[in-house]
């Protein structure tokens, strides 16, 4: 059985406490992200590029906002390893700006449509 939901143009929008509790949602998911992301970077940039953490770190963060790297790889499994950090890198990046931002855009869409359906109305 197909269940529609209810318009937007009956219930208008979710109370703000919704929202921010959305927005608090993907913020501490987007946060997951970006640890998990960097925290994968360091430990290859430690292990295989045998750079101390701090260097890592730089690396790692460079790499993940699509700036670039920093130091140079001393062997071919650390130049592989950066390669392929550097293809998820931009994959995660964009990834984790559509989950942080995801709830202010579907806000802003439904508060179109309220505005719009008002005007239809009128």
């Amino acid at each position: 059985m197909i269940r529609f939901l209810p318009s937007t143009k009956k219930k208008g929008l979710h109370p703000v406490h919704d929202f921010q509790k959305k927005i608090r949602r993907s913020l501490l998911f987007s946060f997951g992200l970006i640890s998990f992301s960097v925290g994968l970077g360091m430990v290859g940039y430690h292990e295989l590029g045998k750079l101390n953490w701090v260097d890592s770190l730089l690396n790692a963060s460079m790499i993940l906002t699509g700036m670039g790297p920093v130091d140079k790889m001393p062997n071919d499994a650390a130049k592989l390893f950066s390669s392929f950090y550097a293809l998820y890198s931009g994959v995660a990046f964009l990834s984790i700006f559509a989950v942080f931002f995801a709830p202010i855009f579907h806000r802003f869409l439904h508060r179109l449509k309220v505005d719009l359906d008002e005007l239809d109305e009128s």
